[in-house]
């Protein structure tokens, strides 16, 4: 059985996590953003999720589980897709200002509320501060998926950890114009 969290402990873990989730928040909105307005509706498979339907499933997931944190407890209420978020640039407004909202209040958590152990589907019980760990790492793992329909889509990559092919092309274009 391991030890339980102590409060030091986990203001030193949301002090690791908050500043990577922001970092990763903002790579997470470009890649959304580079979804083609109208090519929301590709999927590499008939059994994949379309551009959009991941793009969404990301935004509310972090939704689910930063307020979750911030909450003390899971909702699992459905996050439907309104007519405000039916392109990508839409999705990726609501997104931002959905980050935006929620990092004041991770921000404030007490030591308390970040040790509070919190049920995730009964699949997982850990102390509120590890959920800032798992959100980064569903949010990355969906966000991989999301770049590779990209370019079969007729969009271009942004740069994610360093220049892709195409981030470093525009970058030339734009140095050979201004040559």
């Amino acid at each position: 059985m391991t030890q339980p969290l102590s409060p030091d402990q986990a203001i030193v873990l949301r002090t690791i996590f908050l500043p990577a989730l922001e970092r990763e928040t903002a790579t997470t909105r470009k890649v959304i953003e580079a979804i083609p307005l109208d090519k929301g509706d590709y999927r590499p498979e008939p059994v994949a999720k379309t551009a959009l339907e991941l793009a969404w499933h990301i935004a509310a997931s972090e939704k689910r589980f930063l307020n979750g944190i911030a909450d003390g407890e899971f909702d699992f209420t459905p996050i439907s897709r309104t007519d405000a978020e039916r392109t990508s640039a839409d999705i990726a407004r609501w997104y931002g200002e959905m980050i935006a909202s929620v990092m004041p209040r991770l921000r404030q958590m007490t030591p308390e509320q970040l040790t509070k152990v919190l049920d995730f589907r009964g699949m997982f019980q850990m102390p509120a501060v590890i959920f800032l760990q798992t959100t980064l790492m569903h949010s990355t793992h969906h966000r991989g998926q999301l770049t590779v329909y990209l370019r079969p889509m007729g969009g271009k990559v942004p740069a994610i950890y360093g220049e892709s092919y195409d981030s470093a092309e525009a970058r030339k274009a734009m140095q050979s114009k201004s040559a």
